[in-house]
């Protein structure tokens, strides 16, 4: 999802939080969350898991005096039984709290923001998915790269030469690098050995639409999926789609949804490199023109066609990395209801041992961040029947953690 553009937080007040951590259904802690076939796996046992995203996270950070609200953020969905989280690992350009202000110059006090990022998280319990580039020119994204190749002669014309010209892949392969083999600056580990990190993201929602057969993509996953695994084979590395299917499909003729983004979720994810499968959902986006039960009808379809697909053709686990309904011009019936979908659909896959590794809504917010309220944010310390829904699902996919574990247990008692 393309998130606003955020300006100023001169108004933002230091929130102090207790230091108490949290191993939110055995998460936390040592051990890389790995793959082992359509499952995630941690020590051993199947690790299904709840979710959110909070991309604001770095440049909230990295002014000392609002790192409270990171913690806030983190505690809250910790006390919900959450564990999983994804978020922005770059801001390009000269904009406000840049990380990268031009290729290979990075702002020490903005890495040291997510430098607290990743050891809060690990405090409360939480695994970190962290994406390196934004498909958007929010916060640079690949327009940003293409502009600076330019400003350095290249013939580029378009932001999606930021897939095929030389120049501009080797900025971006710079900064994997760079924050692959950052060492925190707090906990003094490598981020590359950091297990509190679960997974790497090459692009917040990858699209490039003049070429429509995805094999742009294609090739441009393929080479930077295999430089991320040149520099760390520890980490899960998935692509950052949102599920589009392409001509490898016939799926593609089921779901065109009147637009193609010249990604195709079954070649894309056939990469060898790519651990996992992901997919977006915003119906009240996509199909602006159905009415509601076209949408959740929509909904249910395309949740359970991925599933099926990440099970059975590439045997890989699929998390549903975003999904929401906006709260602008719709009850929070409404809402409940797109939640309901999507969670009982991954809970009835992971209660079989199925692909579907978990859901991560958009967006987690907590308060006094009403500047990067974007109608799909959601306060858990409000309180509302969505946040019942989602700590429900928490403690769901916890007992079935459990249940996994408890198996694991006598099996290997039996060995012995």
């Amino acid at each position: 999802m393309k998130p606003l553009l955020v300006i100023s937080f001169l108004s933002f007040a230091l929130i102090w939080v207790s230091p108490a951590s949290s191993d939110a259904g055995g998460s936390g802690g040592g051990g890389f969350v790995e793959t082992d076939g359509a499952r995630f796996v941690l020590n051993g046992s199947p690790f299904y898991a709840n979710g959110f995203n909070a991309y604001w996270m770095m440049v909230i950070a990295a002014d000392p005096s609002q790192r409270g609200r990171v913690s806030s953020a983190l505690e809250e969905a910790s006390g919900r039984g959450l564990v999983i989280a994804r978020t922005w690992a770059f801001n390009d350009g000269g904009g406000w709290m840049a990380l990268q202000s031009s290729p290979g110059s990075y702002d020490e006090q903005v890495f040291q923001g997510l430098d607290f990022v990743v050891s809060e998280a690990r405090k409360y319990g939480m695994r970190l998915v962290l994406s390196l580039v934004n498909n958007y020119d929010s916060m640079g994204g690949k327009k940003q790269y293409v502009e600076w190749a330019r400003a350095r002669g290249q013939p580029v014309s378009s932001e999606d030469d930021f897939f095929t010209n030389d120049l501009v892949k080797s900025f971006y392969k710079d900064h994997i690098k760079t924050v692959l083999t950052r060492r925190n600056s707090i906990t003094g580990v490598t981020y590359r050995d950091d297990p509190t990190i679960m997974a790497w993201e090459l692009m917040n929602e990858v699209r490039c639409p003049s070429d429509p057969s995805a094999k742009t993509v294609q090739s441009w996953i393929t080479e930077m999926a295999s430089y991320v695994k040149s520099i760390d084979r520890k980490h899960l590395l998935e692509a950052g789609l949102e599920g589009f299917y392409g001509p490898s499909s016939q799926k593609m003729q089921q779901y065109p949804l009147h637009f193609q983004v010249g990604t195709d979720f079954i070649a894309n994810n056939q990469i060898p490199d790519i651990d996992f499968t992901t997919v977006h959902s915003y119906p009240d986006q996509w199909l602006s023109n159905s009415n509601e039960d076209e949408q959740l009808s929509f909904l249910n379809n395309w949740i359970e066609t991925h599933i099926t697909d990440a099970q059975n053709m590439l045997r890989k686990p699929v998390l549903f990395a975003e999904f929401g309904k906006s709260s602008n011009g719709y009850s929070p019936d409404q809402r409940d209801r797109i939640f309901n979908a999507v969670y009982s659909t991954i809970y009835s896959s992971a209660s079989k041992g199925g692909a579907a590794a978990g859901g991560m809504f958009w967006q987690l917010l907590t308060e006094g961040l009403d500047s990067f309220q974007d109608g799909y944010g959601i306060v858990l310390s409000q309180g509302s029947s969505t946040v019942d829904i989602i700590s429900l699902q928490s403690q769901k996919l916890n007992r079935i953690r459990k249940m996994f574990a408890r198996r694991r247990h006598v099996k290997a008692g039996w060995k012995h």
